[in-house]
């Protein structure tokens, strides 16, 4: 069975007690699986300068994005209307489902964006 990380160091070397807490050696903090889910549940998506994200938000593209299969980057400052947060071990490390202009659907990741 594979553990959680450490939900405050996100260090992987955590282990579970005998008393069933999960405890992770390199910061001290102890924890349950019950609080584990709701600590998953109050997880946010943030944006590459901090904000929180959450569904139907406006971002900017932050930096220039090379596409795949595109003859054309996507440019810095292209503006990305209706986002879909997305859980970003289903889709490759994509945390954001959205239609850029020009590009069609695509996933982004949450680093290379920045919320209006």
């Amino acid at each position: 069975m594979s553990l959680p990380a450490c939900p405050q160091c996100c260090s992987e070397y955590t282990y579970e007690d005998g008393s069933g807490l999960i405890i992770c050696p390199e910061c001290g903090f102890e924890w349950s699986p019950e609080e584990q889910a709701e600590i998953e549940k109050n997880v946010k998506i943030r944006d590459s300068v901090g904000n929180i994200l959450e569904d139907g938000d406006t971002v900017v593209i932050a930096q220039n994005l090379a596409v795949k299969g595109a003859p054309k980057p996507i440019k810095k400052g292209t503006k990305v209307k209706s986002t879909r947060l997305v859980d970003p071990e289903i889709n490759n490390g994509h945390d954001i489902d959205a239609k850029v202009e020009g590009f069609g659907a695509m996933g982004l990741k949450s680093s290379v964006v920045k919320k209006v």
